[in-house]
């Protein structure tokens, strides 16, 4: 893959946490941030979850949610992007796992498989997060390619979603700022 844009836009799956500062507020600025790049669509967002910290533990509580996304970038372009609206956000990569103002991560893209040092899809952990899967199962459908699949069955076999809880639901009308209910 080139790096150019394409012509053809691809769905991409993202998953978003939040666990510093005004965590909602944050999550849907990045939202709002993904939408006004010019090769990015945000098409449907899933439900805001409250959900424990896994792996380091000694941190707040995350707010996580997902996005479909169309774009025509490549996904290391897009990758890119998102690394940038982190920067914007100020996010601080001090701890692995650690507290965070912001995290984005690209889960899945057009069924692509890639394993490069800078990314790899599928998400290799997706299928072990609750704080992942369960905000995916609001968006994905029956006819994504794969992916529905493959969230309902990790969800299926998963243990620790008792550690996950609705925080909010999430409306987002392309071409309009985000609406929170």
């Amino acid at each position: 893959m080139n790096g150019y844009q394409t012509s053809e836009k691809s769905e991409a799956y993202i998953a978003l946490g939040a666990n510093l500062g005004d965590r909602q507020a944050t999550l849907m600025e990045a939202v709002t941030l993904l939408d006004q790049h010019p090769d990015i669509q945000v098409e449907r967002c899933s439900n805001l979850y409250e959900t424990e910290p896994v792996g380091y533990m000694n941190q707040p509580a995350f707010l996580n949610m997902a996005l479909t996304v169309s774009t025509r970038l490549q996904p290391i372009e897009l990758l890119r992007a998102m690394l940038e609206i982190e920067n914007q956000l100020g996010r601080v990569r001090d701890v692995r796992w650690g507290p965070r103002t912001v995290d984005l991560d690209l889960i899945w893209m057009e069924g692509l498989q890639l394993d490069t040092p800078e990314l790899m899809l599928p998400h290799p952990r997706m299928r072990e997060r609750a704080f992942v899967l369960v905000p995916l199962s609001d968006i994905v459908s029956p006819d994504t390619s794969g992916l529905y699949n493959t969230v309902k069955s990790a969800l299926a076999g998963l243990d620790g979603r008792e550690g996950i809880q609705l925080w909010t639901t999430c409306s987002w009308h392309s071409g309009s700022a985000p609406s929170v209910n």
